[in-house]
């Protein structure tokens, strides 16, 4: 059987949430409590998180509504004024959404031709007459850790510290240089590679973010973004190699990019810490170095707790004849799912013949088990996160000047660097160096001395619990204040990476 080609995911829901920046640099915000929406707040959270959906595309412009998480749409009345609830009619809640060469896009109501604008606190649709208070900036609202996935040539981006570019020529997305971090600062973006260096107006890659990194980016419905210099310059593969630097003649769209949140892959450990590989579809824990075939992308659905391993070969880990696992299955194959158990940092696997995975004397793969014991267990490691950017209910964890202890209301992260101590265990690093320390209070401070253990457990595609060193989970307090302090699971232990 030969390998399936590598078909990326399509753009998921959530990939697909904006925030809409105003001229004066506030949010469009849905407001619950005061049943309206308004332009207040400076940062972009989950009142501000708007999912567009497409009603139809064309090149220039789109028929879209706005929801906001909560299942309301943006409505326009006949007034003039703007509330949410549910659409009335076929046409009531659309907007015709029109992108402009200055990244900038406007709303303009189908049913009246006003244009969505904002005076202060207030949000309205008034004017047939286009000025710059109707022009509004769309940030995209998915996790800050990303991938590049260009279309035309059906490669990601991939940085390449040594010569200091990045290239477009990676057909799948495994290696930690294929993932970018994302920073939106005064209306731009700087694109940050894993080694926390910065692309530059030069192609080049820098140490500090300045004005010389700064890109302002097109947004589209489905995902897709190009980045520009703001003065004619453009952001796209070039040459045989497929640099990535500004330009001025990209061919047939090779300027946009799908941008999705980064994937998780791992590796997995057997008791006699071998690792678990893929040799022509067979699946051993045979192999003592890492190699491509040694990564998994980790398919996760947070509902049902079950997971799908996929291999670089493009199939899934999946139960066939004798109860022996290969890598030739399919995504809509029921064998391919496996229910996951967590026993501090180490991962149990339980086929849908209700059998647990083990491995037999020569290193084969089986689901055997009717019993899950310590040969039964995996160790499983982050293969392409050196570090994490932790996104909760209330925002990113980061530090803040305003606060001695680690907040988790920030509207960027600080990066935790990971060192890894034993399989699911990691010491947490700060971006200083020195690592986090915990307080008897169950609060962090990012300036300790001494390594302290923290097990990581992956509870989704791109989520995971913390089990702190005091034996509490983190979890994202109202107040913005990280805590540890949780003997159970609750959504506000559930951090997206």
């Amino acid at each position: 059987m030969e390998e399936m080609e590598w078909v990326p995911k399509q753009p998921k829901a959530k990939d697909l949430r904006v925030g809409l920046i105003n001229w004066a640099g506030s949010y469009l915000t849905f407001e619950p409590c005061k049943k309206r929406v308004s332009a207040t707040a400076k940062g972009l959270g989950k009142k501000q998180t708007w999912e567009l959906l497409v009603c139809n595309e064309h090149d220039s412009q789109a028929v879209v509504r706005l929801r906001s998480l909560q299942g309301h749409y943006l409505l326009s009345e006949g007034n003039g004024s703007v509330c949410y609830g549910q659409p009335r009619g076929n046409h009531h809640g659309c907007f015709l959404l029109r992108f402009h060469r200055n990244c900038k896009w406007t709303l303009q109501c189908v049913l009246t031709g006003h244009y969505l604008e904002s005076e202060g606190e207030d949000v309205f649709c008034k004017s047939r007459v286009l000025s710059a208070y109707h022009m509004w900036t769309p940030r995209p609202a998915l996790h800050i850790h990303v991938t590049l996935y260009n279309p035309l040539h059906r490669c990601y981006a991939r940085a390449d510290p040594t010569v200091g570019r990045i290239w477009v020529d990676t057909p799948i997305p495994c290696l930690e240089e294929c993932g970018f971090l994302l920073h939106f600062q005064d209306g731009c973006y700087h694109l940050e590679t894993s080694t926390h260096h910065f692309l530059s107006h030069l192609d080049r890659l820098v140490s500090q973010p300045s004005a010389q990194t700064a890109f302002h980016m097109q947004v589209r419905p489905r995902g897709l973004v190009a980045l520009s210099d703001g003065e004619g310059g453009i952001l796209y593969p070039q040459g045989s190699r497929l640099l990535l630097g500004l330009g001025s003649r990209p061919h047939h769209g090779e300027e946009w990019f799908v941008l999705q949140h980064c994937p998780a892959w791992v590796t997995l450990k057997s008791r006699a810490k071998k690792l678990v590989s893929v040799c022509d579809f067979e699946v051993y824990a045979t192999a003592d170095r890492l190699t491509p075939m040694s990564l998994f992308q980790f398919e996760c659905n947070k509902d049902s707790s079950t997971l799908q391993l996929r291999s670089v070969n493009g199939f899934y880990l999946v139960q066939r004849r004798h109860r022996t696992l290969m890598a030739d299955g399919h995504p809509l194959e029921s064998d391919t799912f496996f229910r996951m158990y967590w026993n501090y940092g180490r991962l149990i696997l339980q086929s849908s013949s209700g059998r647990f995975l083990s491995i037999m004397a020569n290193g084969l793969l089986v689901a055997n088990a009717t019993v899950p014991g310590p040969h039964e267990e995996f160790g499983i490691r982050l293969a392409n996160r050196p570090f994490l950017a932790l996104r909760g209910r209330y925002g990113y964890v980061g530090t803040s000047s305003e606060h001695d202890l680690m907040q988790c209301n920030m509207d960027q992260p600080d990066c935790i660097h990971l060192l890894p101590c034993r399989q699911g265990i990691y010491h947490f690093q700060a971006q200083g160096g020195a690592f986090w320390s915990i307080t008897s209070f169950g609060t962090f401070r990012p300036w300790g001395k001494f390594a302290l253990n923290f097990c990581i457990e992956l509870q989704g595609s791109n989520l995971l619990t913390v089990l702190a060193p005091n034996g509490f989970y983190l979890r994202a307090d109202r107040s913005g204040t990280l805590l540890a302090d949780s003997e159970d699971i609750t959504k506000e232990c559930i951090w997206e990476f």
